[in-house]
């Protein structure tokens, strides 16, 4: 499971380095390739493919003829890109996934469980300082125990 904070620098070519910390969680079944695409909250979700066919299964099961879930697999879709990480361990990002998430030169790289996430520094604050419950708030309710 990928976890931990990570601030790194976007490559003049828009390839940003996987943190030895996180590439450990790659299973060996992901090839070292990742699809990336929209997250929610203006950022960029990074899946390894293994964990990406999850996803697309899920997709594959929703009702095609219901209009909702056209909508979600074509914008999941639409900027859905694979990668394999080169010999530094970087990755490529789409320019048009850089702009979505305002990333310019600096990258907060968080583990998110079986994903990673790319923020932009600043706008991940902003979410952050949205929030108006407190972290002990969110961890009691979601935490809740049945």
């Amino acid at each position: 499971m990928f976890k931990g904070q990570f601030t790194y620098s976007l490559d003049s070519k828009g390839r940003v380095s996987i943190p030895a910390k996180l590439r450990k969680f790659v299973a060996s079944e992901a090839n070292d390739t990742f699809v990336m695409t929209k997250g929610i909250n203006s950022c960029i979700d990074v899946y390894p493919l293994n964990q990406w066919q999850i996803i697309e299964d899920k997709l594959e099961d929703l009702n095609n003829f219901d209009a909702k879930n056209q909508l979600f697999v074509r914008m999941i879709l639409q900027f859905a890109t694979e990668d394999k990480m080169d010999q530094q361990s970087r990755i490529l990002v789409p320019q048009d996934l850089l702009s979505y998430a305002k990333i310019e030169k600096e990258v907060l790289i968080l583990g998110a469980l079986k994903k990673i996430e790319l923020w932009n520094p600043k706008v991940y604050n902003e979410y952050l300082n949205s929030i108006p419950e407190t972290y002990e708030q969110i961890a009691a309710e979601v935490m809740k125990v049945s």
